[in-house]
């Protein structure tokens, strides 16, 4: 097992000059070109789903949880040093990703996230390449069978939807869903569906906070598994679920959001 663990997920928008480009329709407004590129995906798909492929999205928000994983004489446990999202308010697409594909090139953490093969990774590798970034180690990290692109290999990067669906198997269930499942917080007041509008009127710091959420959230389904996977001893687990309660505790009076998910979460586990 990797030591340093990357929770992350993003948020995204249309990418409105692609979308101009590709419907051949320059004098479009931003709002205009990304209800064209919907529209575009509604007809390509007859009419089945307009949700725009992984190329056209534009990163908003990349936000993370850096976890430590720390050996103990009961039994190992997972330390959160940060929760944290890339760059500020006022960062551009490209420096968000820069962000990201540093940890990959000086830390090669475990990725964990949820739906992040489907669709978070594909976005980022499409993203970066849009401007010309390079990330030799995603590549060069691993061996033929464990890497970050190998869907099967949980070391470099651990989709809990395709972990807890056993690949396909089973029925794929949101992460909300698992969530209300599990008894921890999912969705508060914010879904993806919002992201577009906030983006449109500027709301930048509150997409970041509602992506922290989100990763707080994954976070706790990850340790879950690691609960039920004996990754993790039950005396284990109960010092992680400590440790990101104090650390919520925290951050909670700079940081309202992290305060009203202390709440939503109740009870200790």
């Amino acid at each position: 097992m990797r030591r340093d663990v990357i929770v992350f997920d993003i948020e995204t928008v249309i990418d409105a000059d692609a979308a101009r480009r590709v419907l051949r329709q320059p004098n479009m407004t931003d709002s205009e070109a990304r209800d064209g590129l919907s529209q575009y995906f509604l007809d390509k798909t007859g009419g089945k789903n307009d949700f725009p492929r992984q190329p056209f999205h534009q990163v908003a928000a990349i936000s993370y949880a850096h976890l430590i994983r720390e050996p103990g004489e009961e039994g190992s446990e997972i330390v959160i040093r940060q929760l944290a999202t890339g760059g500020t308010a006022s960062s551009d697409e490209g420096e968000l990703l820069q962000g990201f594909f540093k940890l990959i090139e000086t830390r090669a953490p475990q990725l964990v996230s949820f739906n992040g093969r489907g669709f978070d990774a594909p976005v980022l590798k499409y993203r970066a390449m849009a401007h010309s970034m390079s990330c030799p180690r995603w590549f060069r990290e691993g061996d033929k069978w464990s890497n970050y692109d190998a869907r099967f290999s949980q070391e470099y990067h651990m989709d809990l939807l395709e972990v807890l669906s056993d690949f396909g198997a089973s029925a794929r269930c949101s992460m909300d869903e698992v969530a209300s499942v599990f008894g921890v917080p999912g969705k508060l007041e914010t879904a993806g569906d919002n992201v577009r509008e906030m983006f449109e009127h500027k709301e930048i710091e509150a997409i970041r906070n509602y992506c922290e959420t989100d990763v707080l959230t994954t976070a706790l389904l990850f340790l879950r598994h690691q609960l039920f996977s004996g990754a993790l001893n039950e005396s284990g687990y109960a010092r992680t679920i400590l440790g990101i309660r104090n650390y919520l505790e925290g951050e909670a009076e700079a940081r309202p959001h992290l305060a009203e998910y202390l709440q939503a979460w109740g009870t200790p586990d």
